[in-house]
């Protein structure tokens, strides 16, 4: 099977799930906690494709889901086992439940069958999360990961879904990190490994078709 063909059948808009991670204001927004994340995806072009691809989930009918790392206000459940939850203690911008910073960044757009998964703990965005057991009740079969970061939670994501038997799909284009050349590195090095590596266009003309 041609490599393009492969792609779409992956794709299948009734077998696909298109992943955001980290897209919150208080993450990839103008008043960000993580001030060169955020200049990193927003002037490389990486959260404008993240919406476009987002918008074009929504039309056709693939189901897409947010994932948001947020904090109570109080702590409880909150990990401090690494030295990334201790120094988040002290940013100045906190991802606090409730707060506009846990909010969907713009210009992702956010519609009304979108499941969007918070969690209190831990780097990734499925373990010890509700997305497994969401996508297998959708059907799902192929997660297509985006967002940020490459440092963490992008492959703690990829990682993941393979290890719970999903396919995974990272449009290369559609992920960020710092430095930018560590998030090429780790694609060629590390996520091409074990899974499908691609770009924005090419996951976006497959739902168009």
């Amino acid at each position: 099977m041609p490599p393009t063909d492969r792609l779409a059948a992956q794709l299948d808009p009734a077998t696909t799930a298109l992943l955001t991670v980290e897209c919150q204001r208080g993450v990839v927004g103008e008043e960000s906690a993580l001030p060169e994340l955020a200049h990193e995806v927003r002037s490389t072009g990486v959260l404008d494709r993240i919406a476009q691809l987002t918008a074009t989930a929504h039309r056709a009918g693939v189901q897409v889901l947010h994932a948001v790392a947020e904090r109570r206000p109080d702590g409880r459940g909150a990990g401090r086992n690494a030295r990334l939850f201790r120094a988040a203690e002290r940013l100045a911008v906190q991802q606090l439940t409730g707060s506009t910073a846990v909010q969907v960044a713009e210009p992702v757009p956010v519609a009304d069958q979108d499941l969007v998964v918070r969690r209190l703990h831990g780097l990734s965005p499925l373990a010890g999360t509700d997305v497994d057991a969401l996508l297998r009740n959708l059907g799902v079969r192929t997660l297509v990961v985006t967002g940020v970061s490459a440092n963490v939670a992008v492959p703690n994501a990829v990682f993941d879904a393979v290890n719970l038997g999903y396919t995974a799909v990272v449009p290369a284009d559609a992920i960020a990190g710092v430095p930018a050349d560590y998030t090429a590195a780790l694609v060629r090095h590390t996520l091409a490994l074990v899974a499908t590596v691609t770009t924005a266009d090419e996951v976006a003309d497959c739902w168009r078709n």
